[in-house]
């Protein structure tokens, strides 16, 4: 529960369930209910608000399952030629199993209807589908299960305010980790950093069109992957997202009031607003992900499709070098302690892994690394110490972890459902004696930007009069 006590005439403290919401709405008998910027926990009880009686204000019920129901969405995409990555719909493992060779492995498994990518898995060959496939079914289904060609390019994320006719687009984001980290879990940038005008303009057409279609009155989240000049749809999510207070707070645009306004009959035009994307606002703002791994014992701290992060923090400068250097510090990164660091990657990995081993390296790091790691980096001229496995004698990769002198960890895990047992051994004994875990190499890269280009003294960008 965040909401501020002034805001509100009441506030319930229950859950979010139609047996709760019902007791509610027979004492309260409300002329209609938000379910728009609930996230996905409100949307899903779009339904049972209906059969008690209640109108949805703003983009109405039948809007909101079309952009949730995968034959109906596609019915949409295709009408209005907008590319998604080609996918199908199952309910069962067979079928899974036989719409992946048809797609070709990698797949993305999710259920429909989910929240934070509840469930929501990369599957590399037909044993991660059987067990990917029993997690989810682990969840009441009643919903069918969506399998998706993964593909591996930028991601970007809009939130945008539509009145049914015209729409507004305060900004585009796009997130540092390549598709398959959740973007909640994802390093987001406000402007757009590294697309081309002809990527912007796709995403602002797709977002009017897409709008258009779901007759959006309110809020509508689109992400999409940018591959080269390719822009394709992953998700379309009739509602506000984590990133509404982030984009409204850097931009200026005071999104839900806006929005609240036009679900209540306004334009976006009557409410003194330009549609379309406006102006970029002349300073960098950078959302980091912050977690509780620390507190949450036995979890996996590394990150795929399903949220793990629990907040969030931001950093704004003037350049992308200071804000995100800011957006580290505020997350408690603060390196470097003593310059040792651990790097452990996946074969597939390592010709991406040594241009970042040396910036470390030039940094004034000490590496140590795994067997194939350590080979990979000597044989590319970055000196690193080869330490032995965990299921070796000592001194070993845990004896290094548990010696309170590592920084830094890069640790890149398997994909699919044969992850290395050592690997999450490795992670979870880092995050309980305080050592940094990465587990994107994007992420790694990210850091390494920082380090090298952190200012002496931090400026002060006050948006309040920007």
């Amino acid at each position: 529960m965040s909401t501020d006590f002034d805001i509100a005439d009441k506030l319930y403290f229950e859950p979010l369930t139609p047996e709760d919401v019902e007791s509610i709405v027979d004492v309260e008998k409300p002329d209609g209910a938000v379910v728009q910027f609930g996230g996905q926990t409100a949307i899903k009880l779009t339904e049972a608000l209906m059969k008690m009686g209640v109108p949805i204000l703003g983009t109405a019920a039948e809007d909101v399952d079309a952009a949730e129901d995968r034959e109906r969405f596609d019915a949409i995409l295709e009408q209005c030629q907008i590319p998604r990555p080609a996918g199908v719909t199952v309910f069962t493992a067979k079928e899974a199993k036989a719409a992946a060779h048809k797609l070709g492995y990698p797949v993305l498994v999710r259920p429909s209807y989910v929240l934070g990518g509840q469930g929501m898995q990369i599957a590399i060959q037909d044993k991660d589908i059987d067990e990917f496939i029993g997690i989810i079914n682990q969840i009441a289904q009643e919903h069918p299960i969506l399998v998706d060609k993964y593909i591996r390019g930028k991601e970007l994320e809009v939130d945008a305010i539509c009145d049914g006719t015209d729409i507004l687009i305060p900004g585009i984001m796009e997130h540092i980790e390549r598709t398959g980290v959740h973007s909640g879990d994802s390093i987001s940038v406000y402007p757009a950093y590294n697309i081309t005008k002809s990527n912007v303009e796709t995403i602002v057409d797709y977002t009017k069109k897409l709008a258009r279609a779901l007759h959006v009155k309110g809020m509508i989240n689109i992400q999409f992957i940018v591959d080269g000049e390719d822009v394709y749809i992953i998700e379309v999510n009739p509602r506000s997202s984590r990133t509404v207070p982030y984009i409204s707070k850097v931009t200026g645009i005071p999104i839900v009031p806006l929005a609240t306004q036009i679900i209540c009959g306004k334009t976006i035009r009557e409410l003194g607003y330009t549609p379309g994307l406006q102006k970029k606002a002349d300073y960098i703002a950078i959302k980091m992900p912050v977690f509780s791994f620390e507190k949450i014992r036995g979890a996996d701290i590394s990150l795929g499709p399903e949220m793990k992060s629990t907040g969030e923090c931001l950093g704004i400068a003037r350049s992308f070098n200071e804000a995100l250097s800011k957006a580290f510090q505020g997350a408690g990164i603060k390196l470097p302690k003593y310059k040792n660091m651990i790097i452990t990657v996946r074969d597939e990995d390592q010709e991406e892994l040594i241009p970042i081993a040396q910036r470390f390296a030039a940094l004034g790091y000490r590496i140590f690394a795994t067997r194939g790691t350590a080979g990979a980096l000597n044989n590319a001229g970055v000196k690193a110490i080869r330490v032995r496995k965990i299921e070796q004698e000592s001194p070993n990769i845990l004896d290094l972890v548990l010696g309170h002198k590592i920084d830094l960890i890069i640790d890149i895990p398997h994909q699919g459902a044969e992850r290395s047992h050592d690997g999450f051994i490795i992670r979870r004994n880092a995050i309980e004696t305080g050592v940094h875990v990465l587990t994107s190499l994007d992420t790694a890269k990210a850091l390494a930007t920082s380090m090298e280009n952190k200012a002496r003294e931090l400026t002060l960008v006050d948006i309040a009069r920007v």
